[in-house]
């Protein structure tokens, strides 16, 4: 068997996790611990995010012709790539975390949405809280006045009947 034979399931492999994804987060792990990577790899996995390690030439290869082709210029040295199907910000703000207290972990580059960023663009990705998050703010800012209206009539109710 040919090496390109070899190599042509990896690539397909690579293609068909980014095809539908909603972030792909480039990340540079040289010199990160066993135990730092493992907690960093079941933290990705409980939120959703497929989290490989793959040769530069496979992303290169499967990254041509899609919206992750920026992405090719950064392919040089050991590098992960995290992939979220669901969560636009689960892997930047994941990984960030963690790139915060293991100065090995960088974060390089990443797509989002069809969109590219550059590390500064992932990094400030990485400050968004998640969307249940966002979501349960709004649904308490949409029920704050109604619960102090509640309160009030509640509290005019209680005047109409003392008197």
């Amino acid at each position: 068997m040919a090496k390109v034979e070899q190599k042509q399931p990896i690539v397909a492999e690579i293609s068909e996790a980014i095809k539908d994804a909603a972030s792909i987060v480039l990340v540079t792990y040289s010199g990160i611990t066993v135990e730092q990577d493992t907690a960093m790899r079941k933290e990705l996995r409980e939120a959703g995010v497929s989290y490989k390690v793959y040769k530069n030439t496979m992303m290169n290869f499967a990254f041509k012709g899609t919206p992750c082709e920026e992405l090719c210029k950064h392919l040089e040295g050991p590098n992960a790539i995290a992939i979220s199907k669901d969560d636009a910000t689960a892997p930047a703000r994941i990984l960030a975390k963690y790139a915060k207290d293991v100065k090995a972990l960088k974060l390089v580059a990443g797509v989002v949405e069809d969109a590219y960023y550059d590390e500064a663009g992932i990094t400030a990705l990485s400050s968004i809280p998640s969307r249940e998050e966002l979501l349960g703010k709004l649904l308490g800012s949409i029920q704050s006045p109604i619960a102090n209206f509640a309160r009030v009539i509640s509290q005019i109710a209680e005047k109409q009947e003392e008197a």
